[in-house]
């Protein structure tokens, strides 16, 4: 046993150094990225381009719907894991080039599962370009093992792997095959993996180790989890993140699905009514279900049920009720170009080498926060 010593920080415990800039307007900001990936092997030059905002692979995020809107407007999704085959052969083998450049087919790492991806593959051929090796704990040597396997089998295609925390191991997924490894243990709003396990990393430190050890051997990462705020997107990026995965932020919208709950609350306030009497002010608001997938509303909807040898490592919750998507990606886009004007960088690109984290014991004045 050891202790490290040093501070390792999250998202709330900094806030970036605003500093001199020519940008005139948000409107400059150019939020796009190229990239090009280090182990997709192909004959032309199709990487990737777009706007590194990623919806998650989760029940009422990473949907049909939801990817077909976010792609777009130029931003990307993985799908949940657990469409069916024909569903997914249905979905990537239509001529849609925005689901192909947008959209990861999103895959666990049994046998049954490469199975399944080597069916969906072979029908939807060269329209399937991404896929999310997705696991809670990228530690295992047989997941480095399954990395190893699809890359050897499909050298045109782009690898995401994860979940990592660290330098070393996610130089070893890089070097195992993967383009693009996803960092984060532990930090999203509807997962209590920290809570069960003692395990975890402040996911702004976890970024900034991760991002140095993939970009020295030319691969990429997804900061996943922890974003409250688009501000969070922000520090995210200028920490070097290439591309910033949301659920909660993307929950409780149309493109989601589930089904729209109607509550009723008591205001406090009260008004006369025909009669003269007062009554209550009823107030009527709209929710969606939420859960982290590895909560125990996913395991029995997709599993039959919680296994015995595991616990619940995920919460089950009622998000607000939002509508489209589109406006709350207009937010999230419009506070990002904020940032950039802030630090000077008119380019996404240049925000990590523009920025200045200053370490701070309050974020902002909340006195008014849930009013």
């Amino acid at each position: 046993m050891r202790i490290e010593d040093d501070s390792k920080l999250d998202y709330k415990d900094v806030l970036i150094r605003p500093k001199r800039s020519t940008l005139g307007s948000r409107k400059d900001v150019e939020l796009s990225r190229e990239f090009t990936f280090r182990n997709y092997q192909s004959d032309s030059e199709d990487h990737y381009r777009g706007i590194p905002i990623m919806a998650s692979n989760m029940d009422g995020v990473g949907t049909f719907e939801m990817a077909d809107t976010l792609a777009s407007l130029g931003l990307f999704t993985c799908l949940v894991k657990n469409y069916e085959a024909d569903e997914l052969i249905s979905f990537f083998s239509a001529e849609n080039s925005s689901r192909r450049e947008n959209v990861a087919y999103s895959t666990g790492i049994t046998a049954q599962d490469f199975e399944k991806f080597e069916a969906v593959n072979k029908q939807t051929g060269s329209n399937l370009k991404y896929v999310c090796v997705d696991v809670a704990n990228g530690y295992s040597e047989r997941f480095s093992d399954f990395i190893k396997q699809l890359r050897d089998a499909y050298p045109g295609i782009v690898i995401i792997a994860g979940n990592v925390v660290t330098g070393e191991m996610t130089e070893e997924l890089v070097l195992s095959g993967a383009d693009i490894v996803k960092v984060g243990i532990g930090p999203g709003s509807v997962c209590t993996t920290r809570i069960q396990t003692g395990v975890g990393f402040p996911q702004l430190s976890a970024v900034i180790e991760c991002a140095d050890s993939a970009h020295g051997l030319g691969g990429h990462i997804i900061a996943d989890g922890g974003c409250t705020c688009p501000g969070d997107l922000a520090k995210a990026f200028a920490a070097g993140a290439d591309f910033v995965m949301l659920g909660g932020m993307l929950a409780g919208h149309d493109e989601g699905g589930g089904q729209v709950i109607s509550r009723y609350f008591k205001t406090g306030e009260v008004r006369r009514n025909k009669n003269g009497d007062l009554e209550d002010i009823v107030e009527e608001r709209k929710f969606v279900n939420f859960y982290g997938m590895s909560s125990r509303a996913a395991n029995e909807k997709h599993f039959g049920g919680l296994k015995e040898y595991r616990s619940s490592e995920g919460r089950e919750i009622q998000v607000p009720y939002r509508g489209e998507i589109e406006n709350t990606i207009q937010n999230l886009l419009g506070g990002v170009r904020s940032t950039c004007t802030y630090a000077g960088a008119k380019k996404l690109k240049w925000l990590s080498k523009c920025t200045t984290f200053v370490k701070t014991n309050q974020q902002f004045n909340s006195v008014f926060a849930d009013k």
